[in-house]
């Protein structure tokens, strides 16, 4: 089953040249043909010793030497033939893995990268895919090499002398098993190795970065025998690794020195009888010679090639993995909203035995702003993520402007909807350059528009490069609250029917709060929007607040009406107002 499932995945590398099958195609036409021209030049050396030199022709001699030369400047642009298709097919293979890799992952629902981290996914895209692009390149170059190589030697071999011949068939079983074995065993090593290094290197950085607690904790000793227990695992399989590959030339070389020990005097007998040449003996030789090389690469690429493979397998389980959300036949591609919402009977869970909305409802109004506050796992971030579509309900409807919302694909609904984080994503490049993000093509009034209405304008403006200041990765090179107010403009400028703010103001301080809720009012004006707020000042103006408690709504309504009920709500705003109190008069940290 295992093997079955392995040529499989070798039948789907394959496949992958497929689309350049003329760069193939050369490319497994020139390894040949340089394989063949390899294996005429060593016979042609028997021609010049045996009808030349032997033969005291120096007519001959010269013959042979051109054709010697001329068999050689065909095989070196046969040589460049083959290295150019090569390295022109992995590049290929590469860019299109890579891109169908990049759109698939796009494609997928959210869900799925809550399972998988960031490292797993580039992982698969960079060095994943190069193993495969190197295995349909180079590994099968030095394959296919390398088989016609001692195939076409034996071939002229067996021209030379049939007997002779079949003696190196025999020994050369010996040789392909010892090179292949030691390799396998040499590269298992080696990948303990690097899996040791990559624990040594990893307590390197912890113990680094937790200096502090190390200290703390007086873990000094303790961490010293497991390091040094790491250490002394690295030094034996090191050591292993090393022994092996010296060992290994020696073998070959052995078996090879019994090859030629055996062809010599076999050879010598024959050259007697007359039925060899000295030419050919010495061609003979060379041929030995000339298969050592390519046993050794057989041998290094079939080990590599589990790598390869096992890397092809990760790819293709990546691309064969289907998305949980799926557009239904027939859904629309554009989409226009009043805002509208409801939550009818929706049932969801992210694990079967722990439900997070249980028979859940919900009916918020067009240009409506809502509120939801409540403890953490109560069910607020996934009422948020629902409308978005980011998880769908497994079972009950969600209606946005009375049709269910898989009416419409997830393209047309999510591009309706705008998602405001706490903490906002900015991409790598200028401030312009992630505003544009919410709108491609803007034109210069929108994006000034936009900036003004959130109150970014004279933050962006007042900045040394204005609108091309660049922004650092992740936005690292501004503070927390010039990020929140660039990704407040982008969501204006995005333009959404429906607004959904996730805790957009929490990590900020109540001074830069104050400048970026004015952004906030405008653009909630005129369309639905849900808080998600721990600062509960911040929705003290919300048309209605909802408590969200174990996935229910436990408490709705307006800010005063609920401080007036004097229940959950009424205890989380007092108890939060006393806090900020008694820290600014400074009786808190």
């Amino acid at each position: 089953m295992i093997k079955d499932s392995r040529n499989k995945t070798i039948f789907r590398i394959l496949k992958l040249a497929k689309p350049h099958k003329v760069l193939f195609t050369g490319f497994i036409l020139c390894i040949i043909f340089t394989a063949f021209l390899d294996s005429l030049g060593t016979y042609i050396t028997k021609s010049i010793i045996d009808e030349g030199i032997l033969a005291g022709s120096l007519e001959q001699v010269i013959y042979f030497c051109k054709l010697y030369g001329l068999t050689y400047l065909i095989n070196s642009l046969s040589f460049f033939g083959f290295i150019y298709c090569a390295g022109r097919l992995a590049e290929q293979i590469q860019y299109d893995l890579r891109e169908k890799l990049f759109n698939h992952i796009q494609e997928l629902s959210f869900s799925f990268f809550d399972k998988s981290s960031s490292g797993w996914l580039l992982s698969r895209i960079t060095s994943d895919t190069t193993k495969i692009a190197d295995l349909v390149s180079w590994m099968l170059l030095d394959s296919v090499w390398g088989f016609f190589n001692i195939t076409i030697s034996l071939i002229f071999m067996a021209k030379i002398n049939l007997k002779l011949a079949g003696i190196m068939a025999l020994i050369l079983p010996a040789l392909v098993f010892t090179a292949f074995k030691f390799k396998t065993h040499i590269l298992g090593e080696y990948r303990k190795v690097r899996s040791i290094n990559s624990k040594i290197t990893a307590a390197y950085n912890e113990n680094f970065t937790g200096v502090k607690i190390v200290k703390a904790l007086t873990r000094e000793k303790q961490n010293l025998r497991n390091f040094g227990g790491l250490t002394g695992d690295m030094y034996n399989t090191s050591f292993r690794a090393a022994w092996l590959s010296a060992l290994f030339l020696p073998a070959v070389q052995l078996i090879i020195t019994f090859a030629l020990g055996a062809i010599l005097w076999f050879g010598g007998f024959q050259i007697q009888l007359g039925e060899m040449t000295i030419g050919g003996l010495r061609a003979f030789i060379g041929y030995i010679t000339f298969m050592l090389w390519p046993i050794q690469e057989l041998a290094r690429v079939f080990s590599e090639m589990q790598q390869s493979i096992a890397g092809a397998e990760r790819v293709f389980g990546l691309l064969d993995t289907e998305s949980e959300i799926q557009d239904k036949k027939g859904a629309e591609d554009e989409a226009s909203f009043q805002g509208e919402i409801e939550f009818k009977d929706v049932v969801f869970h992210y694990k079967e035995d722990n439900p997070i909305l249980s028979e859940f409802n919900l009916q918020i109004n067009p240009g409506e702003t809502i509120a939801i506050v409540g403890p953490t796992g109560g069910g607020k971030t996934t009422i948020a993520s629902l409308i978005s579509r980011y998880y769908e309900p497994v079972s009950g409807r969600i209606l946005i402007d009375g049709r269910d919302y898989r009416d419409y694909t997830q393209k047309a609904l999510q591009g309706r909807i705008g998602v405001v984080l706490q903490k906002p994503h900015l991409f790598s490049g200028t401030i312009r350059e992630n505003i544009e993000y919410g709108k491609p093509g803007a034109t210069e009034d929108e994006i000034v528009y936009a900036a003004k209405t959130a109150h970014s304008y004279g933050m962006i403006t007042g900045l040394p490069n204005g609108w091309d200041e660049l922004v650092g990765e992740e936005g690292t090179l501004l503070s927390q609250g010039q990020k929140q107010l660039i990704s407040l403009t982008r969501a204006i400028l995005a333009s959404p029917d429906i607004l959904i703010m996730d805790e957009a103001t929490s990590s900020i301080d109540t001074l830069t709060e104050k400048n970026i809720q004015q952004g906030i009012a405008a653009l909630l004006a005129g369309r639905t929007s849900i808080i998600i707020a721990h600062r509960l000042s911040t929705i003290k103006d919300a048309d209605r607040i909802l408590v969200v408690q174990d996935g229910k709504i436990t408490e709705s309504g307006t800010h005063a009406g609920l401080l007036k009920e004097k229940g959950h709500y009424y205890g989380l705003y007092t108890s939060q107002f006393r806090k900020e109190r008694t820290a600014t008069i400074g009786l808190l940290d």
